[in-house]
């Protein structure tokens, strides 16, 4: 299971994972994710800052998020995106399709623009 907190300021949800997301936490990832958008703020960050690991798996559950997001009238944007992660999304090409900011506040002004 994917230990994962969570943090809603104003009208934007916060989403905390932590350690690795990779194809065993995954499932455990999107569930989680899934129930918090549904019931909150279709305005989503991911702090990545705990994070050291992303599968192609954890990026897939990225994009269904953002998709949920999205569809709900909201967008997701991430935030303290380790370079090892960081890589992961780079190489993947996603790191086109999200905006990265070094911190949540950046990543909310993000979100409000």
């Amino acid at each position: 299971m994917l230990e994962m907190t969570h943090e809603i300021r104003g009208d934007v949800l916060i989403l905390r994972p932590a350690k690795r997301i990779d194809s065993s936490t995954a499932k455990s990832f999107e569930e989680q994710a899934n129930a918090l958008v549904d019931a909150g703020p279709a305005k989503v960050v991911i702090d990545f800052s705990a994070v050291d690991y992303i599968s192609s798996a954890g990026l897939r559950v990225v994009l269904t998020t953002a998709k949920r997001a999205k569809s709900a009238g909201g967008a997701l944007t991430l935030s303290g995106v380790s370079s090892n992660v960081k890589e992961v999304f780079d190489v993947s090409g996603f790191a086109t399709i999200f905006g990265m900011h070094d911190t949540d506040e950046q990543a909310i002004a993000a979100l409000k623009s």
